[in-house]
């Protein structure tokens, strides 16, 4: 494998990036002199074996139907098994237009209009988009924060449950907080699911970004007795900086569950597409693999650089960040009201992020830093974001 650079300044101005092309429309910082740290993909090229699927199939020039699974689910079977330990039978898996696609698709495959789905907030914004969009019921259960991080407190939800609540979604690893939970946090859950007779999903895309000193369980190993409510999801897009190919994996182990699925895939007419499929095979290999390697030791250095310029902010404190590129930090500690603190960083750092409001309950206080960009980049916006704030200290 060819070493990745990713120090690789990449032009994506004018290249339909909603990350650089829409910041100044959504959050008036031009992309000629601001910093698009907002839409989680990253600023690297992918494995060079991704890139040349994509070449054999431009090579080859015919664009039709995808068929034959039989390469592509066994890359998926090989990936979970020698990254995460987890033996997934070749049926389980079902493959959606990404994973706020799947996220919809257990909602309506699982739930009924007006019953409730638990979100653990502050916690990924499409899941409630799109809960409130198939007319369900978002119930909030704000995360508690100890020694500075996430971590859950399943007794202050008991209050939340009604008799028509159906569902829980789960980030794991967490985004924006970067926790990757632990077995006994994941069993929490799970026990609390199943004491509910809630059916479980959980959104595993970052599973694959978690750096050293943490360790992440698929939840199927970590509640193996709850497989008659749960629902995996996992893909490439995050891990191999693929998501425009919009493809993931919802993955069910009970019989029962999938064939309730299965009748809302059949009904909505949904099936694969075949770039996405050609990408994930290619991805999902060893060469791959060292590819992700090399990712996340890069993606350490960032995390490392910005939280000590950042935290040395007085008022300002990055969430420790133990998985995904996705720095969420905390301008309580300034004393300022929320506008003033957007303000410094958008107007006077020049910086395009995520508001926390959008995450839910409990991320109010807190906006999200995209740190999956060449090592400059990162060092320029810490450089930014101390002067905008240099008053302060």
């Amino acid at each position: 494998m060819t070493a990745p650079n990713f120090d690789e300044t990449i032009d994506r101005i004018g290249t339909h990036s909603v990350k650089w092309d829409m910041m100044e429309k959504l959050y008036g910082v031009s992309a000629r002199d601001g910093i698009a740290m907002w839409v989680a993909d990253m600023e690297f090229r992918p494995p060079t074996c991704v890139q040349q699927a994509v070449e054999k199939m431009a090579a080859h020039g015919i664009y039709g139907y995808y068929g034959d699974d039989a390469e592509y689910l066994a890359a998926v079977q090989w990936w979970m098994k020698t990254r995460h330990g987890w033996d997934v039978p070749a049926e389980a898996i079902f493959t959606t237009h990404g994973l706020v696609n799947g996220t919809a698709m257990c909602v309506d495959a699982f739930t009924q209009p007006g019953d409730g789905v638990i979100l653990m907030t502050p916690v990924y914004h499409a899941f409630a988009r799109v809960i409130r969009g198939a007319g369900r019921e978002v119930i909030e259960c704000p995360l508690s924060v100890t020694e500075g991080r996430y971590t859950f407190d399943t007794s202050e939800w008991e209050a939340k449950v009604t008799p028509t609540t159906r569902m829980l979604i789960l980030c794991s690893p967490h985004n924006p907080g970067g926790r990757v939970w632990s077995l006994a946090e994941l069993r929490e859950v799970a026990d609390f699911c199943r004491k509910h007779d809630l059916i479980l999903v959980s959104d595993e895309i970052h599973h694959d970004l978690v750096f050293p000193g943490a360790k992440h369980t698929v939840m199927p190993l970590a509640a193996p007795e709850i497989a008659d409510r749960l629902v995996v999801m996992s893909a490439t897009t995050k891990t191999f900086n693929i998501a425009g190919s919009h493809s993931g994996n919802v993955i069910i182990l009970d019989p029962a569950l999938r064939a309730r699925f299965a009748a809302r895939m059949n009904a909505l007419g949904i099936s694969a597409n075949s770039f996405g499929l050609f990408m994930a095979t290619a991805a999902y290999s060893p060469e791959g693999a060292a590819w992700v390697d090399a990712l996340v030791d890069y993606l350490d250095g960032n995390r490392r650089l910005f939280d000590a310029g950042v935290n040395a902010i007085p008022g300002l404190r990055s969430m420790p960040l133990e998985a995904t590129y996705l720095a969420w930090v905390d301008g309580s500690g300034t004393g300022m009201a929320t506008a003033e603190f957007i303000d410094r960083v958008q107007k006077g750092a020049r910086i395009a992020v995520n508001h926390g409001a959008s995450f839910g309950l409990g991320g109010e206080s807190f906006l999200r830093f995209n740190l999956a960009a060449p090592r400059a980049q990162v060092a320029e916006a810490v450089a930014r974001l101390q002067d905008a704030f240099r008053d302060l200290q």
